[in-house]
């Protein structure tokens, strides 16, 4: 189970802090990734996290602004979204998989479960 929070409404520019708390897992999947869906447009990969390593993967589109971690004890992870603008308007998804390595860290093919997603908002 993934419970996304952290989202809201704020100005260009601003910051938010995501926040995904993974659970229930039987097996420890590899990769823990951000993704995000506004509507009429394609769910698209933002972020991604390889849990044994840390590696780390973003989208063009928000390198250099947002910074995805891992805490590997409490299983929890984060996004740091700055400098947001417009365009970063969508539903923000946290999910998990173990054949992401197999798709590409931002495919959605390689995750298998997905959480509920927070609404960010920039105006």
């Amino acid at each position: 189970q993934l419970v996304e929070s952290g989202g809201g409404s704020v100005q260009a520019g601003e910051s938010l802090r995501l926040s995904c708390v993974e659970s229930g897992y039987i097996y420890s999947p590899a990769c823990v990734g951000w993704f995000r869906q506004s509507p009429g447009k394609k769910r698209e990969g933002v972020a991604s996290i390889y849990t044994h390593g840390g590696s780390t993967y973003y989208a063009e589109f928000v390198k250099g602004r947002f910074t995805i971690s891992r805490n590997n004890d409490n299983y929890t992870t984060s996004l740091q979204a700055d400098n947001l603008n417009p365009d970063d308007t969508a539903m923000y998804y946290c999910a998990s998989g173990r054949t992401c390595i197999l798709y590409g860290a931002l495919a959605a093919d390689g995750y298998d479960s997905w959480g509920q997603g927070t609404q960010v908002t920039v105006s």
